[in-house]
């Protein structure tokens, strides 16, 4: 019975690996993300894989031929067997796709000054305002504590915006 198995791909080697494996029979499937970006003023669509390094093989027989691929790594095991990727996880990806390119939605945007309500943690239901965004998806924000202004830096997730 046929099933889906994870590759790790050697580093910027995944055309090679899909070429080698697509020509050894296989059915390959590498979901590309679409990011659109402006670079240099110009707006650029660029279409990496939604997993670096990684795409998925649908083995029918045999799965040495596959393994010793060149541009693959290893494929990920699980035990003596490669690991068993569920179909529905397949078709879930399939399902995103739009013009064979996955396109993840964009997070909600603040702009300096937008009043925003923190939903968890120890300031959960304080009102304040945006004050801008700090490395690894935290973001800074004004909230009036001890009789003045105070500046806290919160998770991404944990604040939303006021209507």
């Amino acid at each position: 019975m046929p099933y889906w198995a994870a590759a790790q791909l050697q580093p910027q080697r995944d055309g090679l690996a899909l070429h080698c494996l697509s020509a050894a029979g296989y059915q390959v499937y590498a979901p590309r993300l679409r990011e659109r970006r402006t670079v240099h003023g110009r707006a650029v669509v660029r279409t990496p894989l939604l997993f670096p390094g990684y795409l998925f093989v649908l083995i029918e027989l045999q799965w040495s031929q596959a393994r010793w691929s060149p541009g693959v790594v290893r494929l990920i095991m699980d035990g003596l067997a490669p690991a068993v990727v569920p179909d529905p996880v397949i078709g879930a990806l399939r399902a995103r796709e739009r013009g064979g390119l996955i396109e993840l939605p964009r997070p909600p945007r603040f702009n300096p000054g937008d009043r925003i309500q923190v939903m968890r943690g120890p300031f959960a239901g304080c009102v304040g305002l945006y004050a801008g965004m700090r490395p690894h998806a935290r973001i800074e924000v004004l909230l009036t504590l001890l009789g003045g202004p105070q500046r806290v830096t919160l998770p991404k997730g944990d604040v939303e915006a006021v209507a």
